[in-house]
């Protein structure tokens, strides 16, 4: 008997390798190309579709159950989503929260976004994490018709994220301010009424969390683009600086943002402080090198180690590069390590309130055990002043 066509699988998810997942397609229907990775958490799927530095890929959810919270508005970490597409277990459930407005699949067919469900997430995993991070294309087509030549040939031409710079492709086009703090019961986000600190952060893809962090923290924060000039920052007379997360290869942004960071360093006394792309990128500035990393770490479960404490923080992750702790110089100490794999997590200046962590303390989503980093953040520009 001839297959009927809604018996037919809707969407193709083609490695490089020439391995093939069929599956149920939601979302936008077409075809894009990235890098695929995977992520852990259990929450947050929304917050993770619109996180800048998953630009360039495609994010497998190892968490079954996605769409059953909906989105909102709320909680957008930035205006659309920035991943590529997304890879479930199960087709998206009915959203059965009080604060969804919206359904996933309709949210993502609106932002032109690609999804595919039916998939053994496990067994992609596996695959991911013993061959590193495939190149992909993944394609949606309600008829159900692949040219399966031509999506493993896509899959293969996709450039990767090594020496690609997608910084500039995530940032504010222009300079703006910001002063919403963390959301909170029952009001929301509430504004920022008496900064104690003028604050410049530097846009490489900054999430949104980031920046209510830091005004929670007590600053009035100014944002500036990714390519802004040590000048432009320090025309704002700031009592610190903030380098945000972000996408790509840290070795390219590097090429514009790192004699940024190093005339800050070398010219001024301020406080500084980088989360994820913006903690590689101080490392630059240090003059350590970056590596890729087989699949990178993306969840929000992951185990960091405080080496001058002792403590371990339960994290959020999302990188593909980490910071190569063996040529970190003299006058920089590594201060947190991944019990994972060891990797490096957080560095700082010895002599100077200069600190980084690869990490989200932020979350959004994941725990809250690292909201700390921005008090420390705030009391280095306390005791600068005093």
């Amino acid at each position: 008997m001839a297959q009927r066509i809604q018996d037919k699988p809707t969407a193709c998810l083609a490695l490089a390798d020439g391995t093939l997942f069929y599956g149920k397609g939601f979302g936008a229907t077409g075809q894009t190309t990235a890098e695929l990775c995977f992520n852990t958490a259990m929450t947050g799927y929304q917050e993770i579709m619109t996180d800048p530095s998953y630009a360039g890929q495609v994010v497998t959810f190892t968490f079954p159950h996605i769409g059953n919270v909906g989105v909102n508005a709320e909680d957008d970490e930035t205006g659309d989503p920035v991943a590529e597409g997304m890879v479930v277990k199960w087709d998206p459930t009915e959203p059965s929260n009080w604060r969804a407005t919206e359904e996933l699949t309709a949210w993502l067919t609106k932002r032109g976004r690609v999804g595919i469900g039916g998939i053994d997430t496990r067994r992609l995993t596996r695959a991911i994490r013993q061959q590193g991070a495939p190149h992909v294309a993944l394609a949606h087509d309600p008829e159900g018709n692949f040219d399966v030549a031509a999506l493993v040939a896509a899959a293969r031409g996709f450039s990767g994220l090594v020496g690609l710079d997608l910084a500039k492709e995530v940032t504010c086009s222009q300079s703006y301010t910001w002063n919403e703090m963390r959301w909170a019961w029952p009001e929301g986000y509430a504004p920022q009424t008496a900064p104690r600190h003028k604050v410049v952060a530097l846009d490489f893809g900054a999430k949104r969390n980031i920046l209510r962090c830091l005004a929670s923290a007590g600053c009035d924060v100014t944002v500036l683009p990714a390519t802004a000039t040590a000048e432009e920052v320090l025309s704002h007379n700031p009592d610190g600086v903030f380098l945000s997360n972000g996408p790509g290869d840290p070795a390219a942004t590097g090429s514009y943002a790192v004699p940024m960071i190093k005339q800050v360093l070398n010219t001024t006394d301020l406080p500084v402080f980088g989360i994820c792309l913006g903690h590689q990128m101080l490392a630059l500035a240090l003059g350590a090198k970056t590596i890729k990393m087989n699949h990178g770490h993306h969840g929000a479960n992951h185990p960091v180690k405080d080496m001058e404490t002792g403590k371990v923080e339960i994290t959020s992750m999302n990188h593909g590069f980490t910071v190569d702790s063996q040529t970190l110089p003299d006058g920089v100490k590594e201060t947190h390590v991944s019990l994972f794999d060891g990797s490096n997590c957080g560095i700082r200046m010895t002599e100077r309130p200069v600190f980084s962590v690869q990490y989200h303390p932020e979350a959004s989503p994941g725990p809250q055990d690292s909201y700390y980093l921005f008090d420390r953040f705030s009391e280095a520009m306390d005791a600068r002043k005093a």
